[in-house]
């Protein structure tokens, strides 16, 4: 008999010490659970981009702090009420299952646990009695390494909501197009139901089924006291959802940077999605004007931290004809004029020249390079304010070869942002100032955020991670870059913009019309903006004044009021001693083409509403001084400038004449309507 006492012992306690080993030796497989979907979101959280897992599922992770406390309140009382209390298998659900199973005859009630449920996500297994026993264990297993409301994260982290989406987090984006954190007590209940048959009971596809596993949800919930009637009959009249929500697909480029750069799950961005969606929409209108194999490329940035609020790598990513999935943020291109203006800021920084000192435009051969300018004749002795302004290429060569290409390069790259030369064992050269470079829009927008900034070229910021930024010294000081700003601030707008004030930026043109840029600041935001074809080859006729300006421009009116924290009002007006002119040697007689009005456009009409600073008129060419006229009355003008303006005083004909020293003249009628 005490044998038998024996043996029943020892049948009772060898689980209570197979157990343990059990444990050790097999311990739960948790890979499913880090097999998760990339996900970048933008600076409040908001998704941009989700990447599927190896089995092509969107998995989000999820933890019980992510979701509203409704819902984890319903899915514990309708899945498992005594979830707080059991150890992983309740035996009140296993012994009422094993009855009713008895009693009908087949199986009418389940007995899994939420944690139970947890084991057969982690590894899935036919539904047999074996797995069952299987799950059994592996909930014991997970109660031992987790707390409870880590159980539920994994729950609600793998938890099937219908296709390829897994996780609380995918299924209430999915549906309602909002992280989980916020759901109405309808929304709730159908996420609740939803896992228990997710193909079958999907709103969007079965809305009978979809409501009446909800209304199963909520009866039980409120007759556990976790709703009031009320409350739930207003859920039980939420309209379902009648469409899934696509997977945001914003700022695809960066995204696939940050995830070939970030670890985790999950990324913090600092993109501003509704920005980002406006600047997508934009781009996608703009290139509807260019031929079918170019793009855009946009990137802004806040000037006083250098965090980056919106990026476009190109006009369409899926387009295969421009090559669409190839980032030009980051491409190296020819920068054309757009280095021009840090030449000149260097210059006025180390004293080299001032923004009135006189630089003579005329044919200039520097050894075996001879510069020419772009569509202008000369116009012989200008300022070097003058020069940056119309950027004229002789000036700008002239620039940097008082200060060096050598030194430029040294400070770029001191700085981190290579200039790439145009073959191995290659010399910075003067061809730089035109450019004879190669550079990214990224690196240039580093150049000029820096400009608008505290003049340090800092790395763009992409993500909320905290970024130890190292001391750098300033590539030019306060004062130059003031002068800089204050010049670019004149730059002749594109037509139809000439009220856009308070931005200051500078176009570029690369050799062969390949690369049209236009790159530029206010007082908050530096925007940089490059229009060209991916694969390097040429878009005749293409500028960055025609091109990339106007965009520019209109990305800038997307953005926030600028606060100002620079200003902009360093005095140019007379050179120091020494600094007069540039040339040693006195200039020689140039021969300068007649003038002519580049803008207003003749015949154009344009509207008074949109002239509340008046119209801006500009010649080129001409002999200076200039007189300006308009309906034949002289008007009040800086006499050594090439722009002038005029306020109408209503609707009519508008007649702008100018005449430089020669006595030539040229003229424009424009006509000027109320709305």
């Amino acid at each position: 008999m005490r044998r038998w006492h024996l043996i029943g012992v020892l049948a009772l306690a060898a689980p209570v010490l197979l157990l343990p080993w059990l444990d050790a030796r097999y311990p739960p497989d948790l890979a499913r659970l880090g097999d998760l979907s990339f996900a970048v979101e933008d600076r409040e959280g908001r998704l941009l981009r989700l990447f599927s897992t190896a089995d092509d599922t969107v998995r989000l992770a999820a933890t019980a702090d992510d979701v509203d406390p409704v819902y984890l309140d319903m899915l514990v009382a309708f899945e498992d009420k005594r979830f707080w209390r059991h150890g992983g298998v309740d035996p009140l659900a296993l012994v009422r299952a094993v009855g009713q199973a008895i009693a009908n005859g087949r199986i009418v009630s389940g007995a899994s646990t939420l944690t139970m449920q947890c084991a057969r996500l982690l590894e899935p297994r036919p539904r047999t009695l074996r797995s069952k026993v299987i799950e059994m264990f592996r909930a014991w297993q997970l109660e031992r390494r987790f707390e409870k409301r880590e159980i539920l994260g994994i729950y609600l982290t793998l938890a099937p909501f219908g296709g390829r989406l897994e996780g609380v987090r995918a299924g209430s984006l999915a549906y309602f197009g909002k992280p989980p954190a916020h759901l109405s007590p309808g929304q709730a209940a159908l996420l609740v139901a939803l896992p228990q048959a997710p193909s079958r009971l999907r709103p969007d596809r079965h809305p009978a089924r979809a409501a009446a596993a909800r209304a199963k949800v909520l009866h039980r919930v409120e007759a556990r006291g976790v709703i009031a009637p009320a409350l739930m009959q207003t859920a039980l009249a939420d309209a379902l959802p009648a469409l899934r929500s696509d997977t945001p697909f914003l700022a695809p480029h960066l995204a696939r940077r940050l995830r070939r750069e970030t670890d985790g799950a999950v990324v913090r961005s600092t993109i501003d999605r509704p920005l980002q969606e406006r600047l997508e929409t934009l781009v996608r209108n703009e290139v509807g004007r260019f031929a079918e194999r170019e793009s855009i490329a946009v990137l802004v940035v806040d000037t006083l931290d250098r965090s980056v609020l919106a990026y476009v790598g190109s006009a369409d990513f899926s387009n295969v004809m421009r090559r669409g999935q190839v980032d030009m943020v980051g491409a190296v291109r020819s920068p054309g004029s757009t280095l021009k203006p840090l030449i000149y800021g260097i210059g006025f920084a180390d004293r080299a020249l001032h923004p009135a000192t006189l630089i003579r435009d005329a044919p200039t051969r520097f050894g075996a390079y001879q510069p020419r300018n772009f569509r202008r004749g000369y116009l012989g002795e200008v300022s070097a304010a003058e020069a940056l302004r119309l950027s004229l290429n002789v000036p700008a060569v002239k620039v940097l070869d008082r200060i060096g290409p050598v030194p430029l390069a040294e400070r770029l790259g001191t700085a981190g942002i290579p200039l790439r030369l145009p073959h191995a064992g290659a010399r910075p050269s003067l061809a730089m100032a035109l450019g004879g470079v190669g550079i990214t829009l990224e690196e240039l927008v580093r150049v000029y955020a820096a400009l608008a900034g505290d003049g340090a070229p800092r790395p763009l910021r992409y993500t909320d991670a905290p970024l130890s930024w190292p001391a750098a010294e300033p590539l030019i000081g306060r004062q130059a870059r003031d002068w800089v700003a204050q010049i670019l601030a004149g730059v002749p707008r594109p037509a139809g913009f000439a009220g856009a004030g308070g931005i200051a930026f500078k176009t570029g043109t690369s050799y062969g019309f390949r690369d049209a840029w236009a790159v530029g600041f206010d007082k908050r935001y530096t925007v940089g903006v490059w229009v060209g074809r991916a694969d390097g080859t040429a878009s005749p006729e293409r500028t960055g004044l025609d091109a990339a300006a106007p965009i520019l421009l209109r990305t800038f009116a997307l953005l926030p009021e600028a606060e100002g924290y620079a200003a902009w009002n360093q005095s140019m007006d007379s050179a120091p001693a020494g600094l007069a002119r540039l040339e040693r040697e006195p200039p020689g007689q140039v021969q300068v083409a007649a003038p002519s009005i580049q803008y207003p456009i003749d015949g154009s009409v344009l509207r008074l509403a949109d002239l509340p600073h008046g119209l801006a008129l500009e010649a080129s060419g001409g002999q200076r001084p200039l007189a300006w006229l308009v309906n034949r009355a002289p008007l009040a003008a800086a006499r050594w400038r090439r722009q002038a303006s005029w306020q109408p005083d209503g609707p009519g004909f508008a007649q702008v004449t100018v005449i430089d020293a020669l006595g030539r003249a040229a003229a424009a009628t424009v006509r000027i309507v109320e709305r």
